[in-house]
């Protein structure tokens, strides 16, 4: 990734289609954009539309990102759900390939019913890794979580741990999410806690390797692993320590997410890029 100035934008949403995701985009001055391309909390997807990720291709002038629906879990150890993880995250490769995005990312996953870490990391480099086999896909963006429920990957350990069972495979990069590193007990409520974080995450991930961040302020206090966004400023965080996103060598110049309340995206957008001014 070539790092220059970072852009700020948001996950927007498609209802109606794809196309009116950039218009959305647009209105709430964002230039970055993140959508779904499938139903976030379904299995099931929608017919593929050559046509329309050309045209959306064609007219989208800043990076776009996928987010893969929730529910895919290559540490899960029922063979039904690692069947329809591996489908599902195909199709958002696909489809991500298609609209020319940049990354598509996807939750770490966790142990569950009792499946042990190392046997659940080995059906994730099982499953997980034959799909990038896609030609020319997008890099897949792994998003460490917020901790709790037997999670994969939330702190900075365990996602070099997670990175590592992958071979540190080049077509890998990670997403990070500051509501989830906050939560998973990296106190970001200062400005020098923020750098501290963002540091231990970069050496975490490798270098370059963060391709993406969600920016969201936190309802809980840190350690909590608790997953409950807050516009920014308006949390346990607070509007003055996301500066350090813009001064940080792991994330200069990686695109900037906001993943709060659609009414609050404008807010959000306006808030980060008085700060990336003033860094």
């Amino acid at each position: 990734m070539v790092r220059g100035i970072t852009p700020i934008g948001a996950h927007v949403s498609v209802a109606g289609g794809l196309a009116r995701a950039l218009p959305r985009a647009e209105a709430v001055g964002a230039e970055t954009m993140q959508v779904f391309v499938a139903n976030s909390r379904a299995w099931a997807h929608p017919a593929e539309d050559p046509a329309g990720d050309e045209e959306f291709r064609a007219t989208c002038a800043f990076p776009v990102f996928v987010h893969a629906p929730y529910l895919i879990n290559f540490g899960s150890p029922s063979p039904d759900t690692l069947e329809r993880s591996t489908r599902a995250l195909a199709f958002s490769l696909r489809r991500g390939a298609a609209i020319g995005a940049r990354g598509v990312v996807v939750h770490a996953g966790s142990a569950v019913l009792g499946n042990r870490w190392d046997d659940a990391m080995r059906q994730v480099r099982e499953h997980l890794l034959p799909v990038l086999d896609l030609d020319h896909g997008p890099q897949v963006l792994i998003e460490p979580t917020a901790g709790g429920g037997g999670a994969l990957a939330s702190d900075a350990a365990s996602l070099a741990a997670y990175l590592d069972v992958l071979g540190r495979d080049e077509r890998i990069g990670v997403c990070l999410d500051t509501c989830h590193l906050h939560a998973a007990g990296h106190d970001l409520s200062t400005l020098d806690g923020f750098s501290a974080a963002l540091r231990t995450y970069g050496r975490a991930a490798g270098r370059g390797r963060i391709g993406l961040v969600h920016v969201n302020d936190s309802r809980d206090p840190a350690g909590s692993k608790r997953d409950r966004h807050a516009s920014i400023g308006a949390g346990t965080i607070g509007r003055d320590a996301f500066a350090a996103l813009f001064t940080a060598p792991a994330t200069r110049g990686v695109p900037l997410v906001v993943e709060t309340a659609d009414t609050d995206h404008a807010a959000d957008i306006t808030t980060l890029k008085a700060l990336r001014g003033s860094s």
